[in-house]
């Protein structure tokens, strides 16, 4: 494919406005954003479409290595690029867990050969892995990830020692995961000895409750204020959540927070539709819960979006409560889901970069990405807003082969993405693959 590319007659969503923009692209590279180019290159007529910069998640579970029966970098990484996604960071609970820089290393080389949008990943920690952490290079590694209270295996953080170590001493972003396991054992107890093996979905925002969550967040935000570290807490679910948190901007803050799309979308409503398929963790909350996360975002207390994308073979999904795994495959549909959130009045298409990709970028220091700039990575999307698209099985790119979303009607479509100045999907097809590089950080 070319190295170079004209976008021309494009409606450009960037930094709070919408401007009509021919853009230039060469050698990977946002070359000229101007009025009028004259065309270079491959191509690309873009009336009518609107070019956003590229979605970066900072949450996603590829599953690589170790359960590739249910995805890895290569499948959902198209998976990435078919919905706009152009930079993921991938957690650590994998097969073997990354809990040491070699086995990061060994992360980075899968991708390096197969990822087909940019990509990092997270170190992360258990009760004795604090010199694995001390070692990492700001520059190259996202962050790390503590599992406070619930996770499986040697992920789990429950030592106290150990969470004030990572704490005091992480040279990188602390990520959490928020859910007080003592409190969640309990009622899975509880609600095992009133129902047996059948318990009703619709406990499952009980069992992982609104309490576990808060006592957990409220605890990672007194460690973080006790160390002055530096910390981002992951898929919010709770109202209550929210008022741990300040609006400040966010170059002022040393605690942010995020959603991701399955509580910014569905509620505990939708079990009675989508059964199992949304069983997540932390838990779907209450509607009411859903409505106050969307607007904390909007108002800034909770800073951006992300996926959790997450996800399992589908015969596991079929399984009794307790048997049925948590996870939801979500990274090709959360621009198409933030648009239909547009297009339903509760965010302005202005603001939308903001939580898709410019605070990513921003509160990671990701160098060169997350904005159409000069001089940037040519990482974008251009969407078609009047265009609907039915999720299916056929249009879906997950190895998983299937979607909370299908059967779903969205307003808009992802028409290309760009990845690198190169067209790496275009009109429901992958253009070219195994075009994402490592991201590198401004630290």
């Amino acid at each position: 494919m070319s190295n170079t590319i004209t976008i021309k007659n494009c409606k450009v969503i960037n930094e709070g406005s919408i401007t009509e923009r021919d853009i230039l692209i060469k050698e990977g590279r946002f070359e000229k954003i101007a009025n009028d180019i004259e065309p270079q290159g491959e191509i690309l007529d873009a009336a009518g479409h609107y070019l956003l910069p590229g979605v970066i998640d900072d949450q996603c579970h590829f599953r690589e290595p170790g359960l590739t029966e249910r995805g890895s970098i290569e499948t959902e990484s198209l998976a990435a690029i078919a919905g706009g996604t152009t930079s993921f960071m991938d957690m650590p609970n994998v097969i073997p867990p990354t809990l040491s820089l070699d086995l990061w290393r060994d992360k980075i080389s899968i991708a390096n050969q197969t990822a087909s949008a940019n990509f990092s990943f997270y170190m992360g920690t258990s009760n004795s892995n604090i010199d694995e952490i001390k070692a990492i290079n700001p520059k190259e590694v996202c962050g790390i990830k503590i599992f406070m209270g619930s996770s499986t295996g040697d992920l789990h953080v429950d030592s106290e020692e150990a969470l004030n170590d990572l704490f005091r001493e992480s040279p990188v972003i602390i990520t959490t995961h928020c859910e007080d396991d003592p409190m969640i054992k309990s009622l899975e107890r509880e609600y095992l000895a009133k129902y047996g093996e059948q318990i009703p979905l619709e406990m499952h925002g009980l069992i992982r409750s609104r309490e576990a969550c808060l006592k957990s967040s409220k605890k990672a935000i007194e460690l973080a204020t006790k160390y002055n570290a530096n910390l981002h807490i992951l898929h919010l679910t709770t109202k209550e959540e929210v008022g741990l948190f300040t609006n400040k901007p966010l170059n002022e803050k040393m605690i942010t927070a995020e959603v991701c799309i399955p509580h910014l979308y569905f509620s505990s409503d939708d079990y009675a539709t989508k059964g199992t398929l949304i069983k997540c963790n932390p838990s779907l909350k209450e509607s009411t819960d859903r409505d106050a996360l969307r607007k904390a975002l909007l108002e800034g207390y909770i800073d951006y979006v992300a996926t959790d994308h997450a996800p399992h073979v589908l015969e596991g999904k079929s399984n009794d409560y307790m048997n049925c795994p948590s996870g939801i495959p979500s990274v090709q549909h959360s621009l198409l889901v933030l648009l239909e959130l547009v297009r339903e009045g509760i965010y302005s298409l202005n603001d939308l970069p903001y939580y898709l990709s410019h605070k990513v970028a921003d509160r990671f220091k990701i160098v060169d990405r997350g904005y159409i700039r000069e001089g940037y990575w040519a990482d974008c999307v251009l969407v078609d807003l009047e265009s609907k698209h039915t999720v299916t099985k056929e249009n879906t790119f997950y190895f998983c082969d299937w979607s909370p979303f299908e059967g779903e009607t969205f307003s808009s479509k992802v028409i290309s993405t760009i990845v690198n100045g190169k067209l790496a999907y275009n009109n429901g097809k992958i253009i070219e693959t195994n075009l994402g590089v490592q991201l590198e950080f401004d630290r």
